[in-house]
Order: structure tokens, then C-alpha cells, then sequence
């Protein structure tokens, strides 16, 4: 399966004018943490980049395919982007501690149960849409979600009636694939991690 890893955003949070994604952990760009998670995962055969126009020139220079966002709108647009390369696993660029085997289950579970998309949950009802398997037959839900002005990931997810995978059931160590970084105290804690 492929993997789309969206990279639209732009950093608000994260302070000074710097977009994230380029910020240098370790001696690499925190995207590449990701990638690397990702490529380390057994059911992931090519990955793939999902991004701003803004962001994409750079963002081929790490040598995978570069995509640009067709709708601009958030992570709706990412998650739609993507989805025209077929199913895949959809990551957020900014998640560097993504483990591989927890890809590779819920890759599995997608196949097993062929749902329209394969989305974790916590018991409180939040789920995690940018760590989740979606199938090509749901870009045609976000296209009329898009079209009709709803530019909410979530709410979209939630009506496609969606196979949910409930996280408190899951390895402990597993629940680090959902830390993302938002802000520069947040590498504090990925470096702890």
C-alpha cells in the first residue's frame, strides 16, 4: 500500500516564520523522521508527499513524488489529493514517532474488513484522521464535502461510516505514533520519546 504524508500546513503555531517540516532534529528535517518511520513499515511499498505549492519545490529534494494539494482547504484537501493515487495511509508530517508495526495493523485491518476507511478512536470519540487507511472510494465523499463548502476532515470521516479501531485496546508504545509537533516545545518531548 501506499503512503501519502501530507505537508500543507504552515506552521502557525510553530513560531517564527519557519515551517516546521524543515526544522532540523538530530541532523535531519523533522519530515524525514516520519518518512523513515514509514518506510520501515512492512505493508508500505512507495510513499508519496502531499503538499502546498509553496512547499512542494523543497520538498522534492528529498527524492519521493510530490503532489499538490488540489484543494487547498486543510487536511481535507491533503486527504483528497492523495486518494487519487488510490487506497493509502495518510500520515501528518509533523508525527515523528509513527510506529511501523501500528501501520502495518491497521493496513491489515483495512484489508481484512475493506471499510471506506480505517480511522483510531480513543474511548472519549476523538479520532486520529491523519494516522488512518482510507480507500479510494472515499475521495468521492470529500469531493462533495469540498464542493458543498464542509471542509471538516472529521465530520467527514465520522458520516463515511468508517471502521474504527479502538486505541485503548492497542499496545501502549503504539499510542506515541499519534504525537505530533505543533510548536518548538513539542520537540522537547520528541526528543524524550
Amino acid at each position: 500500500m501506499r503512503a501519502a504524508i501530507l505537508a500543507g500546513g504552515k506552521s502557525k503555531r510553530f513560531g517564527f516564520g519557519l515551517n516546521k517540516l524543515f526544522y532540523m532534529i538530530d541532523g535531519k528535517p523533522l519530515i524525514m523522521h516520519t518518512i523513515e518511520r514509514l518506510l520501515q513499515a512492512k505493508r508500505i511499498d512507495k510513499i508519496f508527499i502531499v503538499a502546498s505549492e509553496k512547499n512542494a519545490g523543497r520538498l522534492r529534494d528529498f527524492g519521493f513524488t510530490v503532489l499538490v494539494d488540489e484543494f487547498p482547504a486543510g487536511p481535507i484537501g491533503g486527504v483528497y489529493t492523495a486518494l487519487s493515487r488510490g487506497d493509502v495511509f495518510i500520515a501528518g508530517g509533523d508525527m515523528p514517532n509513527i510506529k511501523p508495526e501500528f501501520v502495518d495493523y491497521l493496513i491489515e485491518m483495512f484489508k481484512v474488513y475493506r471499510p471506506i476507511a480505517c480511522v483510531p478512536r480513543w474511548s472519549n470519540g476523538y479520532i486520529e484522521p491523519l494516522h488512518a487507511v482510507y480507500s479510494k472510494a472515499f475521495r468521492a465523499v470529500l469531493r462533495e464535502k469540498i464542493s458543498s463548502g464542509e471542509n471538516m476532515l472529521n465530520k467527514a470521516v465520522r458520516e463515511a461510516n468508517p471502521c474504527y479501531i479502538q486505541i485503548e485496546t492497542l499496545p501502549e508504545a503504539w499510542k506515541e505514533s499519534f504525537f505530533n509537533v505543533n510548536k518548538k516545545e513539542d520537540l522537547r518531548a520528541f526528543s524524550r520519546v
